[in-house]
């Protein structure tokens, strides 16, 4: 597969269009954490950032090592956007969820 890319000149395209899908599927995951889990979920995006970067560079494969290391990258901004996420919550752009208790001193 890796030397079909290489021949016709498709890797750039490829971690193009790859890297467009992994950081559009973040989207809707971080609204999905922020939604289950408010923000005290950071620490789980950071956990496999760390365990997507560490693949990224124990890999020698150019295209694979690559999008791991896009997806680690996604994790950590992940991080910023949960946060993000709870500020839009907040404004009423997004449902907040019902089951979880709100936080002290922030009233409606």
């Amino acid at each position: 597969m890796t030397e079909f890319l290489t021949l016709y000149n498709l890797t750039g395209l490829t971690v193009g269009i790859a890297t467009f899908l992994i950081i559009g599927l973040f989207h809707p995951i971080v609204i999905k954490a922020e939604y289950c889990l408010g923000t005290g979920g950071w620490w789980i995006f950071l956990a496999l950032g760390i365990i997507f970067l560490i693949l990224s560079v124990m890999i020698r494969n150019i295209l694979p090592s690559t999008l791991l290391g896009v997806t680690a990258f996604s994790c950590f901004w992940s991080i910023f956007e949960l946060f993000e996420q709870a500020k839009r919550v907040e404004k009423g752009w997004f449902p907040a969820n019902p089951k979880r208790k709100k936080k002290k001193g922030k009233t409606k």
